[in-house]
This record gives C-alpha cells, sequence and structure tokens, in this order.
C-alpha cells in the first residue's frame, strides 16, 4: 500500500477567503449564465462546454481542492474544503467543472490512501488531472440498500486474477467511465459479517461487463457524468493486484469513503438551499400579485423565508462542526454528528427546494429555473448514504446507550 497518507495541508484564512472570493466569483460570472445551456442539451454536447469551464477553473487556482499539490490540487483539509463545496453547490456544474464531483471525489480519496503505487500511476494520476472519469458499484436491486453487508455479487480467486460475477445497479457516471471500483464478497466463509467483502479495481473495458442502461430517474436517464447506471459483470477477469486496500476490508474503505462524502454531499446541499433562497427571495420581491401588491407582502411567504433562512443557518453551522471534528480528531469521533448531518441537511434541502418552488408557482416546475432539475435529482438525498431512518436508528440507539436500553445491545450486535 502506497504511504500517500494524509497529504493536506492549513490553510491559512487570507488564502481560504481569496480561495472562496475566486470560487464565488467564477460560477455565479461564469459558470451559471450557461446553465440554461448546459440543461437543456444532452451530455455528448454540454461535456465540450464543460470541459472548456474545467480549463478555466484549472487557470483560477481552484481545480480538485482536496488533493495535494502533487496530483494538482490546493491541499485543503476537510473543515475547508465544506466551505468550498458550499460555493461550488450553488450550481448543478460547480463541482464537475473543478474536478471534485461524486463519485469521482470518493474514489480519488480511496486511492491516494489505500492504493499501490501502481493504482495511483494507473487509475488515481488520471482521476487527478480530469482525463478520465469513475464510478462506485455496490448497490443491488436484489437486496435492501439500507443492509449493505446483503451482497450477492462475488470475487472468487482463479489463479492471478479475480473472477467477478454480480449485478449492481445506482452505479452512478458508468457511463463513459474508465473504471469502477466494485464491492464484491471474496469471504463468503468470513463469519464477521462485516469482513466478507472486499473493494477491487474493474477497467470498464474488461470483457464481461455490461452497462444495461441509465436508469429513467423521476422521467430522466440522463448521461455520461450525470447518470445512474444498472450494471452487470460476468465472468468478469481482473488481476489479484486490482484489490484495493486489504481483503476482506471493503466496509472499512466503505466507512472511510461515506464520512467525508456525506461531508461534500451536505455543503454541496447548502450551496444549493443558498441558491434556491436567493431565487425565491428574487422572486418574491419581484413578482407582482396586483398593481403594487408582490409576493413577498405575504405573511406565508415571508414564514417560508424566515424559516428557510433558519434551517439553512443550522444546517450549516452543523456540518461544519461535523467537518472540524473529522479534521482534528478523526472520523470515528464525528460519527454521530455525521448521522445527525446526513438527515438533517437532507431534510432542510428538500423543504427549501420546495419552497422555492410553491413561490414560484408554475414557472418553478418547469426546467427555466434549476429549481425542478435539483428537486428531481436530489429528492433522492434522503436515501442514499444511507436512508433517514437508518441513520436516526443509530442516533437513537447511541442514545440509548447511556440508559442501559435494547439500542446499546442492537448497536453492539451492528458491530459483529
Amino acid at each position: 500500500m502506497s504511504e500517500s497518507g494524509d497529504q493536506t495541508h492549513a490553510i491559512a484564512p487570507d488564502e481560504l477567503t481569496a480561495i472562496l472570493d475566486t470560487a464565488r466569483r467564477f460560477i455565479r460570472e461564469e459558470v451559471v449564465p450557461l446553465e440554461p445551456l448546459l440543461l437543456s442539451r444532452p451530455w455528448h454536447e454540454a461535456v465540450h462546454t464543460l470541459n472548456a469551464l474545467r480549463v478555466r477553473a484549472r487557470a483560477l487556482g481552484l481545480w480538485a481542492p482536496f488533493l495535494p499539490e502533487a496530483y494538482g490540487g490546493i491541499g485543503m483539509p476537510l473543515d475547508a474544503f465544506a466551505l468550498v463545496s458550499e460555493v461550488l453547490g450553488w450550481t448543478p456544474f460547480g463541482h464537475y467543472v473543478c474536478n471534485c464531483q461524486a463519485p469521482d471525489v470518493g474514489n480519488m480519496e480511496l486511492l491516494l490512501a489505500f492504493g499501490t503505487d501502481e493504482q495511483q500511476r494507473t487509475y488515481l494520476a488520471p482521476l487527478a488531472q480530469g482525463d478520465s472519469r469513475s464510478c462506485f458499484a455496490m448497490t443491488e436491486p436484489e437486496h435492501a440498500g439500507s443492509n449493505p453487508v446483503m451482497l450477492s455479487t462475488t470475487a472468487i480467486r482463479d489463479g492471478s486474477h479475480w473472477v467477478i460475477n454480480g449485478h449492481k445497479w445506482f452505479t452512478s457516471s458508468a457511463d463513459g467511465a474508465a473504471f469502477a471500483v466494485v464491492m464484491a464478497v471474496t469471504d463468503a466463509e468470513e463469519t464477521r459479517r462485516h469482513f466478507r467483502a472486499s473493494q477491487i479495481i474493474v477497467p470498464l473495458d474488461t470483457p464481461g461487463f455490461r452497462l444495461v442502461r441509465n436508469i429513467s430517474v423521476m422521467g430522466e436517464a440522463g448521461a455520461g457524468w450525470a447518470s445512474h447506471a444498472e450494471v452487470r459483470f460476468d465472468n468478469v477477469r481482473v488481476p489479484l493486484t486490482n484489490l484495493l486496500g486489504m481483503q476482506g476490508h471493503g466496509f472499512a474503505l466503505a466507512q472511510e469513503r461515506l464520512g467525508p462524502g456525506r461531508i461534500h454531499h451536505c455543503m454541496r446541499w447548502i450551496g444549493v438551499c443558498e441558491r434556491a433562497f436567493d431565487l425565491m427571495c428574487r422572486y418574491a420581491v419581484s413578482r407582482e400579485l396586483a398593481p403594487g401588491e408582490l409576493l413577498a407582502d405575504k405573511q406565508q411567504v415571508q414564514f417560508w423565508i424566515a424559516e428557510s433562512r433558519m434551517e439553512i443557518h443550522a444546517a450549516r453551522l452543523m456540518v461544519l462542526d461535523a467537518a472540524a471534528r473529522m479534521t482534528h480528531a478523526g472520523q470515528e469521533s464525528a460519527r454521530e454528528e455525521i448521522a445527525y448531518i446526513k438527515v438533517f441537511v437532507a431534510n432542510t434541502l428538500q423543504r427549501v427546494l420546495d419552497r422555492a418552488i410553491q413561490v414560484h408557482g408554475a414557472l418553478g416546475v418547469t426546467d427555466d429555473t434549476p429549481l425542478a432539475w435539483w428537486y428531481r435529482h436530489e429528492r433522492a438525498a434522503r436515501i442514499y448514504d444511507g436512508a433517514d431512518e437508518v441513520h436516526k436508528s443509530v442516533i437513537a440507539r447511541r442514545a440509548l446507550k447511556a440508559y442501559g436500553g435494547r439500542g446499546a445491545r442492537a448497536e453492539q450486535r451492528n458491530r459483529l
């Protein structure tokens, strides 16, 4: 395993302020004006414009803020990158043009921390340069996503290779990706459930891999990076050296990926909330219901604006607290706080978007603003990376643990 480790460094307050100001101007002045074009065109057309914006982001020093400087990034610690992520979340394309989009950001972090030197040269370096994309294949349609130890995909040793068979879906961004990080059972007889699976790198030009379809999500199948695929692995053979990390440690790696990933998502969602709030307020003070009577004069609209402002502020503070804990004390120290924010911010996002759409009336459900796009694609925020109900159960069990309740025993069982 490579000894890359944590290659972030502290960012001085003045430097962070300058980066945030640059990012804010770039997003609002150069990316947002292109949204109508980008949202209305198919991926194979939009990607040319996005690539030009990527060149611009690199020139501005906004490329891959989370990556170490050796890979072309800024080397930001998580709590600083969280603030950048909010700024980029103002548009659906902010993270992509700065090469810190999911699922690539999580795969890059995994490869940086656990990849061998060869894996980093072959897979991490092209991702870091923006020359390739990747995907992460874990969820299976035959099993409940809320119980990740239920996996049917297998990887069996055969000489110097793994032979992988399985069926996955919601493998985001598989369309056009160079490789997948696949979660597969490698130790079927292991009695400890969380040590049965491993993560294996699979180039997607390997014989036996098949992209079945891009799944239609609320009427939109998408394409390229902006898609979720159903895929199959039929006797896919890859070298044993494609194992990422240690055999049987797939779930440990998944947790390493999910902790920072939830910070990334939550701060992006707060950026979405801020944009929705801005659109809501601008429309409220400009839309006349009658001569001299504005939407903003209505008490209900004022309540929606006040509720949104308070909830966004609370959400931001919660996420920044969790990010600071992770940065300075490690992921385990923030386990409960990560559960808090995953539930709280996802629900805040849904409420703020719904209010903004309601204020816009019929305009809100059209694609003339990004609100409807976000409403379609971000409803899943309360499902992926752990459904609300799963996180609430974790929070309750930990609370009950202090009282010796049944939650304490349930938590102990889940750690086995």
